[in-house]
């Protein structure tokens, strides 16, 4: 199935948050959220739908979500409908991102999921997963406390508590600043047990919150607990029976409390027993006990004079085989929704006898048994495949630790996000909790943006913030002036900003400073002197010493090359960006030298000239280019290299070259000069010749 998307506007791909329900989008079951902002993907729960089995009550996971670039998994509660494809995303699928969960939640969810294989192996006939790989998702999985802030690849996130059933929690993710707040299911309600879900202190920008109820609102706790036990009283006046499908976890532990008081205040009904069929539940009352502190108040009191899951009146029964069913009794038996196991057994066993009855507890799918027999059919279908008449009364007494309006209104009004995607409900009820909160939140005057997206329909809401680095340390010992800079190291931790002295770096980050020298050794066999005197040409700063007992040239205070035999050089300087340059440049000029040896006999012709006060071939070729560039005005010419003391000795025989070719232009100007004068003073002769030789010839004429 391909992604439906609601576009909400344009800007830069990373400003964009996409949240896409792969599960529990306009449904109860298999919950699973796909969410990515700023490069990162998180993923919250990942359950089976109740009313499906094998491969089709996995979440909707295709080739548009690739589970290779999930960086996190959260699961909120130990629920199969939240948690029970772990092991099948772990081991048959390409994801490589963390799993994190709550203390109680990972020791109960071994238990749940392998009491979910035992029943797997009875009524399906594709297993999703093995014992095997649910015990290699132990190792896997990672533990936080409430209210402890975890940060994996640059995603911060802590837990709340979240009321639904031990452990449960909500989980608050930041981003770049940016929060997200995924309930999972949660309950504001107090029970007998459980503590309610806390509202957090800070508001997200974003709240994914279930909408189960939808419009409904519970009856008040003291009424539902009177007519549930005026319901087992009845029944069991009667001679009957009584069904309580409950799930071995969650809402088992608040009607098994319910229960035992009752039946501590009535001793008339101390001769009726109850039992509690599952075969976790020796083991689930050993997980309760561990975490007693994650209760309420009103537990851990009880627990420092009696453990209050020890129960007087109630049995635990493993199997179907130990029971004595020859009188009225209670039985509270797994599944919740009568899917399968032993309250599925119990239900084809006396949903003919009228005087029998069946208490929903608790909230039930599309689908299943459970939801079925609320409709008051007149006839149902045994797992044998016999149609046989209902008979037997059917009570719903929601004890669901699910948020119902007045919950969910009330802690949207008190958060104030201003977006709010729905999921985990039907489609009919979320839709109707929506017109609601959009009419409520109209009434305020505050802009909230409802979503209730479908599996596989992707919302999209575009966050852009800008970037803001914080000053710490002695950089702000005195408060900066307005319009005044500040410079130092930017250091980047996920998606946060600090701007911090050198010297700080050891106290606000993990990062030290430290320096990388390097070495490296070069052939080289054609002097120190040689190697100065063309360094010289390159660089300012060169001299010639000595560095731990060798003859060492320094170059620009930062390489220092070492003539560690007559055959090779050691080059040696602290890694940098500006240091590495040099050490390039001398490397390369040291190769250039060692393989030019004409190099070498240069030098030393200038060398030998400069001590005899001659004219080296490159003086004399300079002087005979500013000659010819006189008397021509272009010359191209090529200069050869040569040592630092030929240069100043060329530098000065071209000064004076200049300065005789500026003369003998002056001297060829002179002569030039007094020629055109001589001529000049020729031609005035010839012209008064000419003239004397008229006037003669005139004077004869007369």
């Amino acid at each position: 199935m391909s992604k439906r998307k609601e576009n909400v506007g344009e800007g830069d791909v990373g400003d964009l948050m996409e949240l896409t329900p792969l599960g529990a989008g306009q449904e109860v079951g298999r919950s699973c959220l796909y969410m990515t902002f700023k490069g990162k993907t998180i993923m919250f729960d990942c359950g089976v739908h109740p009313a499906y089995s094998g491969y089709n009550s996995l979440p909707m996971i295709d080739d548009d979500f690739d589970l290779a670039t999930v960086d996190l998994l959260l699961v909120t509660h130990f629920h199969l409908d939240h948690c029970a494809s772990l092991p099948y995303i772990l081991y048959k699928t390409n994801f490589k991102g963390r799993v994190f969960m709550t203390h109680p939640t990972k020791a109960i969810y071994h238990m749940m999921l392998s009491d979910f294989i035992r029943v797997s192996k009875v009524a399906v006939n594709e297993m999703l997963f093995d014992e095997q790989d649910l015990k290699r998702s132990m190792d896997r999985i990672e533990v936080l406390d409430f209210h402890q802030e975890m940060e994996v690849s640059g995603v911060s996130f802590w837990a709340y508590h979240a009321g639904h059933v031990l452990g449960a929690a909500m989980f608050m993710v930041d981003i770049a600043g940016t929060r997200l707040l995924y309930t999972g299911d949660y309950s504001r309600e107090e029970d007998r047990h459980l503590k309610a879900a806390e509202m957090p202190e800070v508001s997200p920008d974003v709240v994914v919150i279930e909408s189960t109820y939808g419009v409904q609102s519970h009856q008040p706790r003291k009424e539902r607990e009177a007519r549930f036990v005026d319901v087992i009283r009845t029944t069991i006046l009667r001679g009957g029976r009584v069904l309580i499908p409950t799930f071995a976890l969650g809402r088992a532990q608040e009607l098994l409390l319910i229960l035992e008081e009752y039946w501590a205040a009535h001793p008339e009904m101390h001769n009726v027993p109850i039992y509690y069929a599952s075969p976790l539940a020796k083991r689930c009352m050993k997980a309760y006990q561990t975490y007693i502190n994650s209760m309420n108040d009103k537990i851990r009191q009880q627990y420092d004079t009696a453990n209050p899951f020890e129960f007087k009146h109630i049995h635990n029964l493993k199997s179907l085989q130990e029971f004595d069913d020859t009188g009225p009794s209670v039985v509270m038996a797994s599944p919740g929704m009568l899917q399968s196991g032993m309250s599925r057994q119990l239900f084809d066993m006396w949903c003919q006898d009228a005087r029998n009855a069946c208490v929903i507890a608790g909230y039930c799918v599309e689908g299943t048994l459970a939801k079925f027999i609320l409709t008051e059919p007149k006839e149902v279908t045994l797992m044998s495949g016999l149609v046989v008449p209902l008979e037997m009364s059917v009570h719903y007494i929601s004890f669901s630790a699910h948020a119902d309006y007045t919950q969910t209104a009330q802690f949207l009004s008190t958060l104030r996000a201003p977006n709010v995607v729905l999921m985990h409900g039907e489609a009919n009820e979320m839709g109707r909790l929506k017109a609601a909160l959009q009419h409520k939140f109209t009434n305020e005057n505050f802009p909230c943006q409802i979503m209730n997206p479908k599996n596989c329909q992707t919302v999209q809401f575009r966050f852009k913030a800008e970037k803001v680095a914080r000053a710490v340390g002695s950089l702000v010992a005195a408060p900066p002036k307005e319009g005044a800079r500040l410079s130092g190291l930017l250091v980047q931790k996920g998606f946060g900003l600090q701007l911090l002295a050198p010297s700080d770096l050891r106290v606000y980050t993990q990062l030290t400073n430290g320096s990388v020298l390097q070495r490296q050794s070069v052939p080289y066999s054609q002097g120190m002197e040689v190697l100065a005197s063309r360094l010289e040409q390159i660089f300012d700063a060169v001299s010639i010493g000595e560095k731990r007992d060798l003859q060492c040239v320094h170059v620009s205070s930062v390489v220092s090359v070492l003539q560690q035999t007559a055959d090779y050089v050691v080059v040696e300087w602290s890694a940098d960006p500006i240091a590495d340059m040099v050490a390039d440049s001398v490397l390369a000029t040291l190769l250039q030298l060692d393989e030019d040896p004409s190099t070498v006999r240069r030098h030393q012709r200038q060398e030998t000239g400069a001590a005899d006060g001659e004219v080296t071939t490159n003086e004399d070729r300079d002087l005979v280019a500013t000659l010819l560039q006189d008397i021509f005005g272009s010359v191209m010419r090529s200069t050869p290299v040569s040592g630092t003391g030929g240069d100043k000795r060329a530098n000065k025989k071209k000064g004076e070259a200049r300065k005789k070719g500026a003369k003998h232009k002056k001297e060829k100007a002179t002569e030039e000069e007094k020629e055109e004068e001589a001529e000049k003073s020729a031609e005035h002769k010839k012209e008064k010749g000419t003239e004397e030789e008229e006037e003669e010839c005139g004077a004869q004429e007369g």
